[in-house]
């Protein structure tokens, strides 16, 4: 089914984009969350006005994402948790407790934007990388220490 995508969707195409798509996906998901319309005549006249509007909608985010990264650019954050004697913590510090942290302070970040290999499970300092898109990146500091 030909579509044209009213929002960037990662991995499908920015806004604007006139795209051949399985039928299923495009009825059961894209259509009916608003991401996208039939790609009929009437709708192909203003496929320029929609690329306008995502381009308009991807700067703001854009801009957003910007203004974030230099707030979260070099935070640094400490965690008081529960430790044994080998610095090990009874439970992590996870991408969640990292985004609410960032919250407290002002900051909104996704935790889904929060890199990390692996839960933080002892004691220490981390460096911590952001990910707002591939080009926008921000560093934060994370301290784990003993309550």
């Amino acid at each position: 089914m030909k579509i044209i995508l009213i929002k960037d969707i990662k991995g499908l195409g920015k806004g604007g984009s006139v795209l051949d798509v399985k039928n299923g996906y495009a009825r059961n998901y894209l259509l009916p969350q608003k991401l996208a319309i039939v790609a009929n005549k009437y709708n192909l006249s203003k496929v320029e006005s929609i690329s306008n509007e995502a381009e308009v909608e991807r700067i703001a985010l854009e801009n957003k994402f910007n203004e974030a990264a230099s707030k979260a650019n070099g935070t640094e954050i400490t965690f008081v948790r529960k430790a044994d004697e080998n610095n090990h913590l009874f439970g992590s510090v996870s991408e969640q407790d990292i985004s609410e942290a960032l919250v407290e302070k002002g900051i909104e970040v996704h935790k889904s934007l929060i890199q990390m290999d692996d839960h933080i499970k002892e004691l220490g300092n981390y460096d911590v990388k952001i990910r707002f898109t591939n080009e926008i990146t921000a560093d934060i500091k994370i301290n784990v220490e003993k309550e």
